[in-house]
């Protein structure tokens, strides 16, 4: 079974996280929701409060098949600066597997060094990216090596989608997409 880990952090997006998460959870993928810190309740950008399965503390990149960051301003900003984030998505590369994030998060990707050439965010959030190749709104779901990002809040399920295409193929993905009339 492929294993994603999910870092929430406070003021993290809503629509994001839990849609990566229930598409992810659908398709049979085993999910962490994992918290920064041993606070498991964390509260996101609009005010909904999600209760993380665990700490990260610990994970390493061979437990993981994927690593997936939601978006929210709050969020991403904790996601890069929080070093334990930041040396598993180094390590995450270093191995060639799967990164994505979508919305704001794409700048905590920058900031491990990890983002590649050819990639999408949230529209102006790629100003404080300096990585050529931005594709802006040509894509909701941009794949560049290793590195899977998104749009936004809008394009999670796709995203989602997506994802599940990549850890476990097309069957899987048309049958859950047929499924959620997408």
């Amino acid at each position: 079974m492929s294993r994603v880990l999910v870092p929430i952090a406070a003021g993290f997006e809503e629509i994001e996280a839990i849609c990566i998460i229930d598409v992810l959870r659908r398709a049979g993928i085993e999910v962490i929701m994992g918290s920064l810190n041993e606070t498991l309740l964390i509260k996101g950008a609009n005010g909904i409060t999600l209760q993380a399965d665990r700490s990260i503390a610990g994970i390493a990149a061979d437990d993981l098949d994927m690593i997936v960051l939601p978006g929210g301003w709050g969020g991403t900003n904790a996601l890069a600066e929080d070093t334990a984030v930041q040396s598993l998505l180094k390590a995450m590369d270093a191995k060639g597997k799967n990164i994505g994030a979508i919305c704001a998060a794409p700048y905590a990707l920058y900031t491990a060094g990890v983002l590649k050439e050819g990639y999408t965010c949230y529209p102006s959030v790629e100003e404080r990216i300096k990585v050529a190749g931005y594709q802006g709104d040509k894509s909701a779901v941009v794949q560049s090596g290793n590195v899977m990002t998104s749009r936004g809040p809008g394009t999670a399920l796709y995203f989602g989608l997506e994802i599940v295409k990549k850890l476990l193929g097309d069957e899987a993905y048309a049958d859950l997409r047929a499924g959620l009339l997408a």
